[in-house]
């Protein structure tokens, strides 16, 4: 993924500095945060490459760079919201993108535990899913949180305190309702007086 004007050297044409700066250090977590949200990683790509462009069509109007960040991380998640509430594949409407093929990270998180987690996740109202994938993804402080989410301190708190009460419950009650292994029932049986 490469910012539109962007050099190979790292320059860009008619770029402002802090969306370059903020593209070199942000994006590639901020297309995880957006996988969080959406199943497909071109998709993801997607929303973070709007958001960047969304970002540098307004810096006019950033008068503090280091909220740039949160800013930032907000348009990504409400980007985020509006392709899962529209179900749109992506914000070019191009036509469904082939499976991905699992690179050696998703392989490494691709473990069950872990989907049942991000499906605990998803399954939580949006501000406590924003709050929890923002404080245990992103490793946002909570002052963070409410600055990126416009909310207050207590309220990030309380949302998140429910959303990892709701995430406790529902991977404790999937793990209870998970299949047991059943016995092997192709293994031969021992033989008995009778069947010999």
């Amino acid at each position: 993924m490469l910012a539109r004007g962007a050099q190979r050297d790292g320059s860009a044409q008619g770029v402002d500095p802090l969306v370059v700066t903020l593209f070199t250090s942000e994006a590639a977590r901020l297309v995880q945060l957006a996988r969080f949200f959406v199943d497909d990683r071109t998709a993801a790509e997607d929303l973070v490459q709007e958001a960047f462009i969304r970002l540098a069509r307004s810096t006019h109007r950033i008068h503090d760079e280091a909220r740039a960040a949160a800013y930032l991380r907000s348009i990504v998640i409400n980007l985020a919201r509006d392709h899962n509430r529209r179900g749109l594949v992506s914000l070019r409407h191009r036509p469904p993108a082939a499976p991905d093929e699992p690179s050696a990270e998703d392989e490494a998180t691709g473990r069950e535990s872990r989907r049942e987690v991000v499906a605990a996740l998803r399954a939580l109202p949006k501000r406590q899913r924003d709050c929890v994938a923002l404080r245990y993804y992103l490793e946002l402080s909570v002052p963070e949180i409410a600055e990126t989410l416009g909310l207050s301190v207590n309220s990030v708190k309380t949302h998140l305190q429910r959303g990892l009460r709701a995430m406790e419950v529902a991977l404790r009650d999937q793990h209870h309702r998970a299949p047991r292994p059943s016995p092997d029932t192709s293994a031969p049986m021992p033989e008995t007086e009778e069947g010999r």
